[in-house]
């Protein structure tokens, strides 16, 4: 059976269940439209700062999957142009920090629901480009998929990239093991390029790491401490894969963008979306515990 409830907190929760699977989901619509829950099998897949969640919601959250919209990563300076004019736009983007509103919810095939981001005066200030944004989440048995639709309002094409942050708990990173369709990655901090035979070296402080030559949509985490296989589906929009992690926190952030960092400069993987069109992508995540 599928269900969806609506907890009365102070910023609602929306939580979907797979009651079958034991499989639910939480989603916080006035938090940038975040999921900071995703369990299976009743077991916890995410990790979450819950006292930073809670305590300052002018942070960044950090866990859970954070959307990234209309940019992936960072801009030199924060800054790009579109014609002759100059505008700002902070990392990752304006979409993870405002609210968005549930426009549909369904428990028929299974429990779905649809959170929308408008443009507004705030967003045309540094993004100047009028849009309707929806992510559909969907949850059955150990699957998430992540349906999505970008509609542009404006006179003009519309470009962006897209991506999602999500931050999966794993208590012990040397257990894992990644098969990612890319032979290699660029290290940000340096700028090498390092060959990837499907392990990191945990023991670094900071691994941040972009995966922007991909060759198949379908990425693989075994993580072997949890008898957990993780795979990860994109559609064919999502052209860079970022892997990022910190030390002395049990988490890692296997990441899908339509495009790297800075695009809107270079022009790189960018996605248009022409006037009055509609441009969707997808993402899944399978969860299974051998």
């Amino acid at each position: 059976m599928f269900t969806i409830t609506k907890q009365p907190q102070t910023e609602s929760a929306y939580v979907l269940n797979d009651t079958q699977s034991q499989s639910s989901l939480t989603v916080y619509p006035s938090r940038g439209g975040i999921i900071t829950s995703w369990k299976v099998n009743d077991r916890e897949l995410m990790y979450l700062d819950v006292d930073r969640f809670n305590e300052d919601p002018s942070l960044s959250v950090r866990g859970g999957f954070p959307i990234l919209f209309p940019i992936c990563g960072n801009l030199p300076d924060n800054a790009y142009s579109i014609g002759d004019k100059q505008y700002s736009l902070k990392q990752h983007g304006f979409g993870r920090e405002l609210p968005w509103t549930v426009t549909h919810q369904s428990t028929t095939t299974d429990a779905s629901l649809t959170v929308t981001l408008e443009s507004n005066d705030a967003t045309r200030a540094v993004y100047p480009f009028d849009f309707s944004v929806s992510f559909t989440y969907r949850i059955s048995g150990g699957e998430l998929a992540i349906d999505q639709t970008y509609t542009n309002k404006s006179a003009t094409p519309m470009p962006f990239s897209s991506g999602l942050h999500p931050y999966f708990l794993a208590p012990d990173k040397n257990s894992l093991t990644f098969e990612i369709p890319a032979a290699s990655y660029t290290e940000k901090q340096t700028g090498e390029t390092h060959p990837f035979a499907g392990k990191f070296d945990f023991s670094q402080t900071e691994i941040d790491a972009a995966f922007t030559t991909i060759t198949g949509t379908v990425a693989t985490v075994k993580d072997a401490s949890q008898n957990l296989t993780l795979t990860m589906t994109s559609s064919e929009n999502y052209r860079t894969i970022v892997f990022w992690t910190v030390e002395d926190k049990n988490f890692y952030c296997l990441e899908p963008w339509t495009a790297p960092r800075n695009s809107l400069n270079t022009g790189t993987d960018l996605l248009y979306v022409a006037p009055g069109e509609t441009l969707t992508t997808k993402v899944t995540f399978a969860a299974k515990f051998n």
